[in-house]
């Protein structure tokens, strides 16, 4: 049977989306402009700010269209743009369902194409934020030159400064990026503009976005009976922890009314986020590239890679978190992870690898071995991080790295594959992923090559075996 040919969704096709139950943008999308530029289009954006974003457009205040700007890739920012900036989000958990589609999005563009546009929008009087998701290798010179030159063009037409937000999974990222603004510019004067006008506030953000596939394309066709290229797919639950730091500080009480947390202090929910969801996130995209397992769901459902994160949460992350109610936190973290509908890839989460865990899992670390504590989980957790470097399952199935230190990483990996001793000195004096001090820690080196032993022996699941078999009070 022929492949049903549908129209492509656009705004002329929202009155009949209407009639089936989707949730549609019901404000005067034509009569707005931009007064937010986005810059890391990508699908995390699109089923995160941009449904804030869209809510506050829904109640009438219509400062907060965006222009998405994609960092690389033209295609999606093309595919948005032959949409009207209209795409479908699929919101769904284990009982229920519901279908958006996202109005937020205005306009887009390519920042290595139409880098006038951008700079021109930075500088446009009506733009009051900034916000960015260009992952945590994106904090560069390029990302950099471009805000700089478009707060410049804002400071030499007078105007006033913005509200740029990181969204990014970064300790201290507002910190980080007004740092790296500051560094950049060069010229006194524009420092002290930006300093004294705009406010980088430090941010948390949650939510599992899976890449977009086929099959959300796909099940979008058949639910709107419309084209969508652009069609999403995410989890119920989401998070915006903002830092009360905002060049308009009415912002505050705004954003709190459609569900942002706006705080003094990011840093305890940035801490959590960091070390117990995306430190989690990265054990168990390890561990599905070793065991052959597609989705962080299967992982998470196999009992002892669900019985590894959830003693290496208890005992090595937790201890050292401050926000209340972590072990709810942890439990319900575990079943979102579980969510049989997300079919988030281990091969997405694993992307960058070297560039994540450095933050997400050597604080825990650190503090363990500072008081004396158990850190077992976190060096089999290292051993089978290193142990996927060579891009070979336990049965033999050979990946791809997705890292921009992937080639050397592969290299060190099969080269030492043979000595654990060999292996953990190669990988630990890494001190871009470990920091300087680790590599120098006898009980961790020790911990870690013993773990390497073990894995390149008896396999991952041999070791996860060996580590469950001590009771969790003898790690303590």
């Amino acid at each position: 049977m022929p492949t049903p040919i549908h129209p492509q969704l656009n705004s002329t096709q929202l009155p009949s989306l209407a009639q089936k139950g989707i949730r549609l943008p019901t404000y005067a999308r034509s009569a707005l402009a931009p007064g937010v530029v986005h810059l890391g289009l990508g699908a995390f954006q699109r089923a995160h700010q941009a449904l804030v974003f869209d809510d506050l457009l829904q109640a009438g205040d219509e400062r907060w269209g965006v222009l998405g700007v994609a960092s690389r890739s033209w295609d999606l920012a093309d595919a948005l743009s032959r949409q009207n900036g209209l795409y479908s989000v699929r919101i769904q958990s284990a009982t229920s369902k519901e279908w958006r589609v996202i109005g937020s999005v205005l306009q887009t563009c390519a920042a290595t194409r139409e880098r006038e546009q951008v700079l021109n929008a930075i500088a446009h009087p009506g733009t009051r934020w900034i916000t960015l998701t260009v992952t945590e290798k994106g904090y560069g010179s390029t990302l950099a030159s471009l805000l700089v030159a478009g707060l410049q063009r804002r400071q030499e037409a007078g105007l006033g400064g913005l509200t740029i937000a990181s969204c990014d999974n970064l300790r201290s990222n507002g910190d980080n990026l007004k740092a790296l603004c500051l560094q950049h510019a060069g010229n006194t004067a524009l420092q002290d503009w930006m300093s004294r006008t705009c406010a980088f506030p430090n941010s948390m953000v949650d939510r599992i976005v899976p890449a977009s596939t086929e099959e959300d394309r796909s099940d979008a066709a058949k639910k709107m009976g419309v084209s969508d290229q652009a069609a999403l797919r995410t989890e119920t639950f989401w998070q915006w922890v903002l830092e009360d730091r905002l060049v308009d500080p009415s912002d505050a009480e705004t954003l709190k009314r459609v569900g942002v947390n706006v705080v003094a202090d990011v840093q305890p929910h940035e801490d959590a986020k960091l070390r117990m969801i995306n430190g989690t996130n990265s054990l168990l995209a390890t561990l599905g590239l070793l065991l052959d397992l597609p989705t962080v769901g299967q992982c998470v459902v196999k009992p002892m890679v669900h019985a590894f994160a959830h003693r290496l949460m208890s005992l090595e992350v937790m201890p050292h978190l401050v926000l209340p109610q972590l072990s709810g936190y942890r439990d319900a973290l575990l079943a979102r992870f579980g969510n049989p509908t997300l079919h988030h890839a281990v091969h997405q989460v694993a992307t960058d690898g070297s560039k994540k865990i450095g933050e997400r899992w050597v604080p825990s670390v650190q503090a363990q071995l500072n008081l004396g504590r158990t850190i077992e989980h976190h060096a089999l957790a290292t051993a089978l991080w290193i142990w996927s470097c060579r891009g070979e399952s336990d049965q033999g199935k050979v990946y791809a790295l997705n890292d921009p230190q992937g080639e050397q990483l592969h290299s060190l990996a099969r080269h030492h594959q043979g000595s654990p001793s060999d292996l953990m000195h190669a990988f630990l004096q890494l001190e871009s992923i470990w920091g300087p001090n680790l590599q120098h820690d006898k009980r961790w080196r020790s911990a870690v090559e013993r773990w390497l032993h073990v894995v390149s022996t008896q396999g991952t699941n041999g070791a996860l075996a060996l580590l469950l078999a001590t009771p969790a009070e003898a790690n303590t």
